[in-house]
């Protein structure tokens, strides 16, 4: 079955969606660059699961409602979200921003959600560890300090995008912006609420990831009760893209684990 690409509306929020595979449904939130391609990764996990990959409100050309003004209400409409799903709960995924909501969802409610898979997660910091400042970054510092392999950086870098994908990417930086500027990429309280989030879950994180440093995953481990981390040597921000089968493989043997 090819991949489906679809509109899906959530009460009066319309978002787009891709979706593929069968058998269990597995949810991803993206990060702040906003809906990524159907890469690899994708692929892997739609071998044994139903993938559905939705573009957040506000972000691309999804709908932006009034209401949406900072994660917290982003983490609200994707529980509305899963309350449109028919079956049984979910595996929920989340990278960066997109874990960060993920996060915001687990603790006020996981009754709709199976296990939470967090890839280089916002939201939480470790003292005297400092975060990137995606926001100051040229466009070719943006590249190559998420992308440990400066050779896919410059292919990154040399890449012209369309007139309407530089539209998008202008519509995605200010929704980043609007969710995570003031303070970066962080909810102060998020750490004191992790121990709500009773359901299996998995941190996976980049060694050389120069946004959020890896040592971040040490406030999610002693937050978390059931929880497992793994580190990826050589890899950067974006572990679903520049090491895609060893991230497919950590979580679909995670996942396994919850089958």
């Amino acid at each position: 079955m090819a991949v489906q690409e679809v509109r899906h509306k959530t009460r009066e929020t319309g978002v787009r969606l891709r979706r593929d595979g069968n058998g269990e449904r597995v949810v991803f939130l993206h990060g702040a660059g906003g809906w990524p391609a159907w890469g690899p990764f994708f692929a892997s996990l739609a071998g044994k699961y139903e993938v559905l990959l939705p573009e957040h409100p506000g972000f691309g050309l999804s709908d932006n409602p009034p209401e949406i003004r900072n994660v917290a209400d982003v983490a609200m409409y994707y529980l509305d979200f899963l309350d449109t799903l028919d079956g049984p709960p979910v595996h929920l995924i989340g990278h960066s921003l997109g874990g960060w909501i993920a996060a915001e969802v687990a603790v006020r409610n996981t009754s709709r959600v199976r296990s939470l898979t967090l890839i280089a997660p916002a939201g939480v910091r470790v003292k005297g560890l400092v975060c990137g400042d995606n926001f100051i970054w040229s466009r070719e510092e943006y590249f190559r300090n998420l992308i440990y392999d400066q050779k896919l950086a410059e292919q990154e870098i040399a890449r012209v995008p369309s007139e309407e994908e530089a539209d998008i990417e202008l519509t995605n930086r200010y929704m980043a912006t609007k969710l995570g500027w003031e303070p970066r990429w962080l909810n102060p309280a998020l750490e004191s609420w992790l121990h709500r989030i009773r359901i299996p879950t998995f941190v996976l994180w980049g060694r050389d990831d120069k946004l959020f440093p890896s040592d971040y995953a040490k406030a999610w481990a002693a937050g978390i009760p059931d929880i497992r981390v793994e580190i990826i040597p050589e890899c950067g921000h974006r572990p679903q893209i520049e090491k895609a089968d060893v991230a497919a493989q950590k979580v679909l043997a995670f996942l396994g684990g919850r089958t």
